[in-house]
């Protein structure tokens, strides 16, 4: 009995959950004491307990990557911690959102786990992906350029947020029976109706998964080649063809030229992050709210202003551990489907970090995807938990497995 406890006290991850949540409670408390806002200090409260019902919570439910779910936690209240101290209203909104996402997150876990009737379930997900996605230039608004919102009872949402879930698993099930052709048409009518939003960074992120989940199913390197030329052959297209993309282009040449017009944005994203410098100017101490899309396109620029270059590493590691935990979870997969789930997921997650950051860093030009747990945004939290739902629920069939075959192994070496 003191053997076990002595364990339970060393588990590294019962260590890092009380780190992550001593942090967020002390950033939350402290903002309370600088405002006297006692919404800061409920959300001291509230916003651990969400960490720790997601993190210690569901693996005893079911078995669960630990460590997928602290990072994937620490993230997603780092949006809040960050949106909350900038826009009150947005923060609390996200810390909603992140209670939501989780729930979603969890009944993703269960579906992946438990459902096995995927065979009929593949073309009712691609038939109402081709109806999710008309959606939008039928009564759908205009934003940035992209047509890809709508709005319902007062609340906006982007459906290409949910028919990703819905492409990862469409074209992991097709293409593990060996269903190439069918799961390119797929892929294809749903970047025919992307390119009509004018939505092109979705369109970027829809494009580069399917690629990865062709190459990883099939390994065939001219398909793959072709497919890149086909990439760089619509970007052109899709530059020639939208105003807005050779605006953005132009910016990310010289945001300078216009410092106070169209490169206004870019140019604050910059003076932030530099301003920021190694160590952040603080937490609540800082002015990144000049930046007009602070809370969804540049909210990288934001952590680095207040937290600093170090923090803003370690975030970016903690994406690349998530990507890493989730090709060693594609690894240890027992079926075909499985394994290329959770190689899309990793995939789209690894692009749409790399896409955000790289725009907000001047790396390349910015795009509108959102920064994955982070962002503001219902639809981006609980499409990018989802995300993390069907990851989890392929490392839980994994666990399982595992589990049957020791239980075999025991009852052969009864019988012996």
């Amino acid at each position: 009995m003191k053997e076990k406890h002595r364990k339970k006290r060393r588990d590294p991850y019962r260590l890092l959950l009380s780190a992550v949540m001593l942090f967020y409670f002390l950033g939350f408390f402290m903002l309370g004491i600088k405002d006297g806002n006692w919404e800061s200090f409920l959300l001291s409260l509230v916003v651990p307990a969400i960490i720790f019902v997601g993190t210690a919570g569901i693996p005893k439910l079911f078995p669960a990557d630990k460590l997928l779910l602290s990072l994937t936690n620490f993230l997603c209240a780092l949006g809040v911690l960050v949106l909350y101290r900038l826009s009150p209203q947005r923060g609390l909104s996200q810390a909603f959102n992140y209670g939501v996402g989780v729930g979603c997150m969890v009944l993703c876990t269960l579906v992946v786990r438990y459902w096995r009737h995927w065979k009929w379930a593949t073309p009712l997900m691609m038939g109402a992906s081709f109806f999710l996605l008309m959606l939008p230039l039928a009564i759908g608004t205009e934003k940035n350029g992209a047509q890809s919102w709508i709005s319902l009872g007062g609340m906006s949402m982007q459906p290409s947020e949910i028919v990703k879930l819905a492409l990862a698993l469409s074209v992991s099930y097709l293409l593990s029976r060996r269903r190439v052709v069918l799961s390119i048409l797929f892929a294809g009518v749903c970047l025919l109706i992307l390119m009509l939003q004018k939505d092109l960074g979705t369109a970027l992120l829809y494009y580069g998964v399917t690629l990865i989940l062709l190459y990883a199913a099939t390994g065939n390197k001219p398909l793959i080649g072709a497919g890149l030329l086909g990439g760089a052959g619509a970007a052109v297209v899709g530059y020639q063809m939208f105003a807005h993309v050779k605006r953005r282009v132009a910016i990310w040449l010289d945001p300078w030229a216009d410092p106070s017009g169209a490169g206004y944005q870019i140019v604050q994203s910059l003076i932030a992050m530099v301003n920021g410098g190694v160590w952040g100017v603080g937490l609540g101490l800082g002015n990144a709210s000049v930046i007009p899309e602070y809370y969804n396109d540049f909210i990288f620029s934001v952590i680095l202003h207040e937290f600093g270059l170090i923090f803003g590493l370690i975030v970016l590691c903690m994406y690349m551990f998530i990507v890493i935990r989730g090709s060693m979870i594609a690894r240890r997969s027992r079926t075909v489907f499985h394994a290329l789930l959770a190689i899309g997921c990793t995939g789209l997650l690894a692009l749409q970090t790399f896409v955000i950051i790289g725009g907000n860093i001047k790396l390349i030009p910015l795009t509108g995807v959102t920064l994955p747990f982070i962002s503001y945004g219902g639809t981006s939290m609980v499409s990018s938990l989802c995300v993390i739902g069907l990851l989890q629920g392929v490392a839980s069939r994994n666990e399982a497995g595992v589990d049957e075959d020791r239980a075999l192994a025991m009852q052969g070496g009864e019988l012996e």
